[in-house]
């Protein structure tokens, strides 16, 4: 469901370049010219405005966006300067440059690179772009001097050849380091034939400059994965840390065993507990999630759980486990759209099995927990649920809603394609219908409330849902961040709106995806202005919420390989060595609690809150492109109260989408058929 207008996506990507410090408006400007899909393979066409390095073949990377605006930036160009580029790739970073200078001179050491990114920059029109195969630390001495040299790879020092060939005044920017792994962004300006300045501009990490002058070959240590370029070096912990880990972590043999009183106390009176997953097809997840949440309805009196589910088929779930009896069995079938294996699994059927019966001795003494959705996706069956509820209580009322919701009955198949056709003009918005039905719900309050609250609460949440359904198909279009951020606004308000409904001292379970309930504020997608639920939640309860995130190294996962696609038994990667998992792996530790923000030990909370990468399987897992796919940068500590850790995890459990009466034990998930 993301869009393809990468014209669109550019300029977000500008727009969060810029918002990092590189204002130079003819840098940026270029930048928008050049059409970055153009320089990655086809399978990383998804990835190509996203502030990160990529793949290109041969151990090399396409840098990111960020560090070629600071590059270009820190070089001071002209219109008719002459610069040289050490480290063709694929020949983004050069096309950049041309847009800005009058001849931009690149030198490659591999030749495929060379041959290609030369080939590359011809059939897209850059031809002020001269690209040779040769060992770029020895320059190219026949066309010096040059006005400007950019080094796109770090060397030990500033190579003596590129030096002699900068002109009196010229600008010379390059990545140096004495270990492989930590370099710093270096700008010098030549002053004089032997006078050289030199500007410290920050912390980088790129692959080594081979050559001559710079790294041999048998020394240079290619990373394994691709470098993560940017200001703030990862260095300040290290994988020997893991052992630091092993003494404040509370190890587990199983989870059916586990001793939860430690967290319990560390949760408090904490009135909001977020537990997250790593993926959402890992039933170790699922499963002490479950474990959790039943000891906080137990010991600590939760009054409901709410999920990353949509609310009409969670009601079924709920209808479910506080004994709801309709007159009007459903007739279709809960959570039967992709992804099914989310929440239609064994691992949740145990829970709900185990909450209906809790909520049976319950129900003479405390108001029954309720189990909710929180997501938008259902717009179509909310649409029904509010007809069906109007159609009880006031045939007109349904007949007038009826009306304005066929507004957006041609795009029942494909709501996304609504979406694009209300923004490009070629159908009307119904963004005026879906609003006023939901004020006339809300407005049915003091009068209905008295005779059916409950079936009116439920109505009007569908209703609510529809309406910020119909702008989340249309906002999508604008870009994933805003969908996003509308996406979990929704979820967060419908949060307040249930802890209204059960009271204000109410207490809540949240079961959503990591990257959902940890504070984006603490992830690189919240510094370009992602918001979640999360962190809502944490700006608006403060110290009554607690936060628990999830993660494994390996084993398997339940998930697709593309939206809509089949679900797949796969195969989890071991973790990258500079991930948070890594930390966690090396342990040795099977399984374990790890207390972040009351930790005993809060210099290694303070190690463990320099930014690393952390793992995010959702439906869709794609090994092969996992390192652009699946892993943010993200301050663990600052993100989460709590991790929970599984080093080796499996696979959800699946229920098939029978009619009841052919499931034993029998479910809430098929259409009744009796």
């Amino acid at each position: 469901m993301q869009t393809t207008d990468f014209r669109y996506q550019r300029k977000r990507l500008i727009e969060t370049v810029r918002g990092r410090g590189i204002t130079d408006e003819v840098v940026l400007q270029a930048m928008i010219d050049v059409p970055r899909e153009e320089f990655v393979s086809d399978e990383l066409r998804e990835f190509a405005y996203r502030d990160a390095p990529l793949p290109i073949g041969s151990g090399q990377t396409i840098s990111q966006p960020f560090i070629v605006g600071l590059m270009t930036a820190a070089a001071e160009l002209a219109p008719d300067d002459r610069v040289l580029e050490i480290g063709t790739g694929c020949g983004y970073a050069a096309a950049v440059l041309s847009r800005i200078v009058k001849e931009v001179y690149t030198v490659e050491r591999i030749e495929d690179l060379a041959r290609s990114a030369g080939a590359r920059l011809k059939r897209l029109g850059f031809h002020n772009v001269h690209v040779r195969h040769a060992d770029g630390t020895l320059g190219w001495p026949e066309q010096a001097p040059f006005d400007a040299i950019i080094v796109t790879a770090g060397g030990p020092q500033v190579p003596p050849p590129l030096l002699q060939q900068l002109r009196i005044g010229g600008r010379l920017v390059i990545p140096v380091g004495d270990e492989r792994t930590e370099q710093e962004l270096i700008r010098v300006v030549r002053r004089g034939s032997d006078d050289f300045e030199r500007t410290n501009l920050g912390g980088v990490l790129f692959v080594p400059l081979i050559g001559q002058a710079g790294w041999h070959d048998d020394k240079a240590r290619v990373p394994k994965s691709v470098p993560s370029q940017n200001q703030n070096s990862r260095a300040g912990i290290r994988p020997g840390h893991s052992n630091a880990l092993r003494d404040v972590a509370e190890p587990f043999e199983s989870i059916e065993t586990a001793n939860l009183k430690p967290l319990l106390d560390r949760i408090g009176d904490a009135q909001v507990v977020l537990i997250g997953e790593a993926s959402h097809g890992t039933s170790e997840f699922y499963r002490m999630r479950a474990r959790i949440t039943k000891a906080l309805i137990e010991q600590k009196n939760f009054d409901f759980v709410a999920v990353e589910a949509d609310w009409p088929d969670a009601y079924r779930i709920h209808d479910f486990v506080t004994h709801k009896d309709r007159p009007e069995p459903h007739a279709w079938e809960a959570f039967a759209r992709f992804p099914t294996w989310m929440w239609r699994n064994e691992e949740v059927l145990d829970f709900i099995h185990w909450l209906r019966d809790f909520n049976r001795n319950r129900r003479a003494v405390r108001r029954p927990v309720g189990f909710y959705g929180l997501d938008l996706y259902s717009m179509f069956t909310s649409i029904h649920r509010v007809l069906h509820y109007l159609k009880g209580v006031d045939p007109q009322a349904a007949a007038v809603a009826r009306e304005r919701y066929g507004c957006l009955a041609p795009w029942q198949q494909d709501p996304a394609t609504y979406g694009r056709a209300a923004l490009n003009g070629s159908y009307r918005s119904c963004e005026r219908d879906v609003v006023q039905m939901l004020r006339d719900l809300v407005a049915r309050q003091v009068h209905a409330a008295v005779n059916d609250g409950e079936d009116l609460f439920d109505a009007q949440l569908n209703a609510r849902l529809v309406a910020d359904a119909e702008r989340y198909y249309r906002v999508m279009y604008y870009g994933s961040d805003e969908s996003w951020n509308h996406r979990d606004r929704h979820m967060f308000q419908t949060l307040q709106l249930l802890r209204r409904h059960h009271g204000d001292k109410s207490k809540a379970v949240i079961w959503e995806h990591n990257s959902h309930l940890g504070n984006a504020a603490a992830t690189q997608f919240g510094r370009r202005g992602q918001i979640n639920v999360g962190q809502l939640c944490r700006e608006e309860f403060g110290e009554d919420v607690y936060s628990i995130g999830q993660g494994t190294d390996h084993g398997t996962v339940a998930a697709a390989t593309d939206w809509e696609g089949e679900m797949e038994i796969k195969s989890v990667r071991p973790s990258l060595p500079e991930s948070y998992e890594q930390l966690m792996h090396l342990t040795e530790l099977n399984q374990f609690f790890l207390p972040l923000t009351k930790s005993r030990d809060q210099t290694l909370t303070s190690r463990l809150a320099v930014p690393r990468l952390e793992r995010a399987i959702g439906v869709i897992y794609r090994p092969e492109t996992e390192r652009q796919s699946h892993y943010f940068e993200v301050s663990l500590t600052k993100q989460f109260d709590e991790w929970i850790w599984f080093d080796e995890s499996s696979a959800v459990h699946p229920l098939g989408t029978q009619k009841l009466a052919d499931y034993e034990p029998w479910h809430p998930f098929a259409a009744i058929d009796r």
